[in-house]
């Protein structure tokens, strides 16, 4: 474990409190982590950007992936999902996470999580892309994240669990030796604590969501700014498989011009039988694949795009006029009220679709129980790189995922021997522990630049030549000169999305090949031969990129797993 010495340009911290764990999100990953700390007598804090309720969670149309179903197995499970992975699965995570996950589904629905069942009380199951059986459980037609999200806050306010909204995590604070102790954090707007603060914790648990927002057409919230990855990355922390960011096929086009999160269509749509056309009705995903529009998502989209490129349209359709207007009204409620409110009426006409930055297949580093590279830092759901997704996530895996990983690293918190010695550091020493000059701010209007680059030059399409100029832009960003005068929470995700996309752009340069989500136009082949590996990126002191293929798929242990000496 390397510490780097850098962190962001922030006030000194104004105000602190202690606990054994501070969890930062608050989706399915953040909640469950933190209900299953406070469910063993650990004082947990969980600090959010937004409101309790305003993760990425309960964006989450499709619903959840899990062997529920008759005749379905975990095993059925584990082949869809390496399938989808391409080659960079971790089997021991995924084999984890299907023979976990129908148990942890059941005590998500005990927690109070109502999922749709159909007229004999079971639960009601659906298909997704890349899955051979239905096991997708559903929660209010196409609102299963609003559910989930809505029960585990529920239980959280029950529970009495303390927690900070608003607020922005900024670094990771470390002991003397190395450990974690704590976060700093920015809190927007009056309430207990106003400013810059800090949580003093020997456990920090990341569930900071997705990175969506470095690109300028996402389905991610507007906080989707890579938070996490960023202060890991700052922390010491490795970094790995950043290139394998999913574009979601069917996300609903609103125009050349569009840009910030845009309404998604989900997956689940193409799982009752909706179907790919071009202008003129053709379906084009016919013997494209076995299962057509529903293969994996990496395939629906490259195949959407080079429909687009041979016809020279900026979209195409998704044709579901045949469910006719109770199906939609029942089954797709959420959908079809975006649908119309941008003037687009599914039951009487096609849906305009195109592909768009949805979900980050690679993250922050963990071993099976969530530990990172740092001692003391975990991280799950979408911030982390747990192994189970490969090169693409294969759909609805993602909640899964953050249900069993959360419990894990729980678990793990909870077994920990050392865990009620206290923080080595405290006040205004930890302060004094945060070496280095700080990270130069970003004017905040070079946002939009970034993510105009990202999407021009590292979206579904890429090359050497169109990434190589996207780090060339990249870097004259980061050199500029016109910084911004006062630290801010603008200038903090600004800053905190250029250091994403300098990782991932280098990651994806680094790939030579096309696997998964990654698609290199000028490298059209897998090439498993010397790619069936991972790349693992970290910060040096120095503040240059250090990245570093695995020499295979399987990822080494991580630091963190072998308790650091004094």
């Amino acid at each position: 474990m390397t510490s780097t010495g850098i962190r962001l340009d922030a006030p000194a911290a104004g105000w602190a409190i202690d606990a054994d764990v501070v969890v930062v999100g608050s989706g399915v990953a953040g909640l469950t982590a933190a209900l299953r700390c406070t469910a063993a007598g650990l004082a947990t804090v969980v600090v959010t950007k937004a409101r309790l309720d305003d993760g990425s969670t309960r964006w989450a149309q499709g619903g959840i992936a899990a062997a529920l179903g008759e005749g379905d197995t975990p095993e059925q499970h584990l082949d869809d999902t390496l399938v989808a992975g391409a080659g960079l699965c971790d089997e021991d995570a995924v084999r984890l996470l299907v023979t976990e996950g129908p148990d942890a589904v059941r005590r998500l629905i005990a927690t109070g999580a109502h999922f749709d069942t159909d007229a004999s009380g079971a639960i009601s199951l659906t298909r997704e892309g890349g899955h051979h059986r239905r096991r997708i459980a559903h929660a209010g037609g196409d609102a299963t994240g609003a559910e989930i999200s809505r029960a585990l806050v529920e239980a959280v306010r029950t529970r009495a669990v303390r927690t900070i909204e608003n607020a922005l995590v900024l670094d990771l604070l470390k002991d003397e030796y190395g450990r974690t102790a704590g976060i700093t954090l920015h809190v927007m707007g009056e309430g207990q604590h106003d400013g810059v603060g800090a949580v003093h914790a020997p456990a920090v648990v990341l569930a900071t969501g997705g990175m969506g927002q470095v690109f300028s057409a996402t389905t991610n919230p507007s906080v989707s700014t890579g938070d996490g990855v960023a202060l890991a990355l700052r922390a010491g922390a490795e970094i790995s498989d950043l290139e394998f960011v999913q574009f979601h096929p069917t996300v609903l086009f609103l125009g050349a011009d569009s840009e910030g999160q845009q309404p998604l269509v989900s997956e689940a749509v193409r799982g009752e039988g909706a179907h790919l056309v071009d202008a003129a009705g053709t379906r084009f995903m016919l013997g494209q694949h076995e299962l057509a529009e529903l293969a994996p998502r990496d395939i629906v989209a490259k195949a959407i795009t080079r429909q687009m490129q041979a016809q020279g349209a900026e979209h195409m359709y998704l044709d579901a006029r045949h469910f006719g207007a109770e199906m939609w009204e029942q089954r797709f409620p959420t959908i079809l009220a975006a649908c119309r409110s941008h003037g687009i009426d599914p039951v009487t006409e096609p849906i305009p679709v195109a592909p768009a930055a949805h979900y980050a297949s690679g993250g922050i580093r963990t071993d099976l129980r969530g530990r990172t590279t740092v001692p003391g830092l975990y991280a799950c759901g979408e911030v982390a790189c747990t192994g189970v997704h490969g090169a693409n996530r294969l759909a609805s895996n993602s909640l899964l995922e953050g249900l069993v990983f959360a419990e894990n690293i729980a678990a793990d918190i909870v077994a920990d021997p050392d865990r009620g010695a206290p923080t080595p550091v405290r006040g205004a020493a930890v302060e004094a522990e945060r070496p280095g000059d700080p990270v130069p701010l970003l004017d905040p209007a070079a946002r939009i630049q970034i993510q105009r680059i990202m999407t021009n030059g590292a979206g579904v399409l890429r090359s050497a030549g169109s990434l190589a100029e996207a780090a060339e832009r990249l870097e004259a960003i980061r050199a500029d000169e016109r910084k911004a005068a006062v630290p801010g929470v603008e200038a903090w995700e600004t800053t905190n999305l250029l250091l994403v996309a300098r990782v991932l752009v280098a990651a994806a340069a680094a790939r030579e090949e096309t696997r998964g989500c990654h698609w290199r136009e000028d490298r059209p082949d897998r090439d498993d031969t010397d790619w069936r590996r991972h790349l693992v990126v970290r910060i040096t002191p120095g503040r240059s990129l250090d990245i570093r293929p695995t020499p295979s798929a399987t990822f080494p242990p991580t630091v963190a797993a072998t308790p650091l000496e004094p």
